[in-house]
């Protein structure tokens, strides 16, 4: 017998399961929160309902995590989510920085039929316009060998992979940058004044703040 699922419910799965990525183990009550912009009162007490539905597992101080039941919901929103914003990119030309809030409201259709016609029709991606993964039909995610650019060491090279910021300011200040994913990376010089960095991009130098730099992920090149 299925149950009901709300909007709301669905966006504490996602949540949920976005934060239990970061950190192994329990997701505490502020966590989700945070995450979700909202109070630590409310949060509780919709956790407690989504339990006696059996979407997560939720203990008094110890914290929450996702059933059998939420995980596969999650992935599966977490899947819609990251197709719509490959279809909004790429075939209605809205940029990097538009395409998520768009995809928060297409990610809650229902329809299989049409989620998986459209991962057909895009040639079945496998990472979305910010670099993250996109789980198959069956839910399996692939992962990819990247780490904040912020990590590298003078004189080391690598490609964009990926954001870790999805917010429009964020992403128009890299569009600005001629910052895109497939963009060539070096390493030149650290300030260690500010942590800034001043790095090579497709051959043109330019200076990025620490806070910049956590937030591009990069896949080392191997120089040897």
């Amino acid at each position: 017998m299925s149950i009901m699922i709300s909007t709301t419910e669905e966006n504490y799965l996602k949540a949920i399961f976005k934060l239990s990525e970061k950190k192994e183990g329990s997701v505490n009550t502020n966590a989700i929160a945070q995450e979700l912009n909202t109070a630590a009162a409310s949060v509780t007490e919709m956790i407690k309902r989504m339990a006696k539905k059996g979407l997560i597992h939720y203990e008094s101080y110890k914290g929450t995590r996702l059933s059998k039941k939420g995980d596969k919901i999650a992935r599966n929103l977490i899947r819609k989510h990251r197709l719509w914003e490959c279809f909004l990119y790429e075939h209605l030309e809205f940029s990097w920085g538009e395409v998520h809030d768009i995809a928060e409201q297409l990610e809650h259709i229902k329809s299989e039929e049409l989620v998986n016609r459209l991962d057909s029709y895009l040639d079945f991606p496998r990472f979305d316009p910010h670099g993250d993964p996109i789980p198959d039909a069956n839910g399996n995610i692939q992962e990819r060998k990247q780490q904040p650019l912020f990590n590298l060491k003078k004189g080391m090279k690598g490609v964009v992979t990926g954001v870790k910021e999805h917010t429009k300011p964020f992403l128009t200040y890299l569009d600005q940058l001629k910052i895109t994913l497939g963009s060539e990376i070096e390493v030149i010089e650290f300030n260690k004044y500010d942590d800034s960095i001043k790095i090579l991009n497709n051959k043109v130098e330019q200076l990025i703040t620490q806070k910049v730099a956590k937030n591009i992920f990069i896949e080392v090149i191997n120089t040897n």
